[in-house]
């Protein structure tokens, strides 16, 4: 895709940042919306389909996490990517990020050369994890979704169905971190109680059967499929 193809939805209760994000953005053809707090950031996501959404921590009424967790229950949504804007570094605020089902951290004051390659870093992690025609495709591996098929460089792995979700949920956005608790509520459900170790079993499984340098532990948070 194109970079103009690309839609941003920048929010952040400052406009002289909304202004700077916003400019360099444009500059690179990029296609970009602004909004100055959640609100009107959840109207304005419903109408354009962002591929990437920038979202300040710090705003009032309704925080960044707050809003990231309403962006997150519409499914039209659910393919977009959520990167926290913040200033702020303590591990609490980003694992809450990283709760609501944000996808990764961009630290301000930015350089604008270092918001571009970071903005494409994240797009490209949406274009790797679109739909091919014989399913979700990412390097060697294709997971077909609709018959629970995994192939390796052409060649169809055996996954029981636990293994096969829980690789299909971390497949789904490359290098994004899902928590422990996102994981149980994607795989088992939040109404089925299973041991702590549960996770760390079927991920050992998945290691075994499509090798280790894909599923990363993320210590004191959870997992990721690295790319």
């Amino acid at each position: 895709m194109e970079n103009r193809d690309y839609h941003i939805l920048l929010v952040d209760d400052e406009p002289d940042i909304l202004e700077f994000l916003g400019y360099n953005l444009r500059k690179e053809g990029f296609s970009v919306h602004t909004a100055l707090n959640g609100r009107e950031a959840i109207e304005l996501a419903k109408q354009t389909n962002p591929h990437l959404v920038i979202l300040d921590v710090m705003m009032p009424e309704m925080d960044g996490i707050e809003t990231c967790r309403e962006l997150k229950k519409i499914p039209e949504l659910s393919a977009s990517i959520i990167a926290f804007l913040t200033a702020r570094s303590e591990d609490y605020s980003q694992l809450a990020g990283f709760d609501a089902g944000g996808d990764d951290y961009i630290a301000k004051p930015i350089k604008p050369s270092l918001l571009i390659s970071r903005v494409k870093a994240l797009l490209r992690r949406y274009s790797r994890s679109e739909e091919s025609p014989d399913g979700l495709r990412i390097g060697n591996l294709v997971i077909d979704r609709e018959r629970y098929l995994v192939l390796k460089d052409g060649e169809k792995l055996v996954l029981p169905k636990k293994e096969f979700e829980l690789l299909s949920l971390l497949a789904s956005k490359p290098n994004k971190v899902f928590s422990r608790e996102e994981i149980f509520a994607g795989v088992w459900g939040t109404d089925v109680v299973v041991g702590d170790r549960t996770i760390d079993v079927h991920v050992r499984k998945i290691r075994e059967k499509i090798g280790i340098e894909n599923v990363k532990t993320v210590k004191g948070v959870g997992y990721k499929f690295e790319i």
